[in-house]
């Protein structure tokens, strides 16, 4: 049986360490080695006054997390996902799929109208979106400048 449940600070080393199992390994292979910076970037998500956070529980075990906050614009509330995973070996079976359907429910009863997000298009989330009815943003570029 699965859940979606909104998750708050109690729930900071459970969303830590799924995070950490998902993004260091394959497709990923993010370096979260240094424990201070992973703990500073969690709490930069979950922290923040607008921050939403779920989880998919899978009989009681957190599987899934969207990470992500409320921004206020002209159009209408966002929901905008800074991360969004599900547990390495509980992927392929469809539990993305039905953590996003319950999360756009819980979005609309909330009045929120539209989620944003951003992804690589040569990673796996990038079809795993489009098959869940995201699309491009056309003309939409992001930017980075080392310091």
């Amino acid at each position: 049986m699965t859940e979606i449940k909104q998750l708050g600070s109690e729930s900071f080393d459970q969303i830590r360490s799924l995070f950490y199992s998902v993004f260091t390994a394959a497709p990923w292979f993010d370096d979260w080695s240094n424990e201070n910076q992973l703990t500073a970037y969690i709490r930069d998500i979950t922290g923040n006054p607008n921050s939403l956070s779920y989880g998919l529980f899978e009989d009681g075990r957190l599987v899934g997390i969207s990470l992500g906050y409320i921004k206020h614009w002209c159009a209408g509330t966002e929901y905008l996902i800074d991360e969004f995973c599900i547990l390495t070996e509980c992927q392929g079976r469809g539990l993305g799929r039905a953590f996003i359907s319950g999360i756009e429910d819980k979005l609309r009863e909330r009045g929120i109208l539209r989620i944003f997000l951003q992804t690589g298009a040569d990673v796996p989330a990038y079809s795993f979106y489009k098959r869940n009815g995201f699309e491009e943003l056309v003309g939409h570029i992001s930017f980075t400048k080392s310091l």
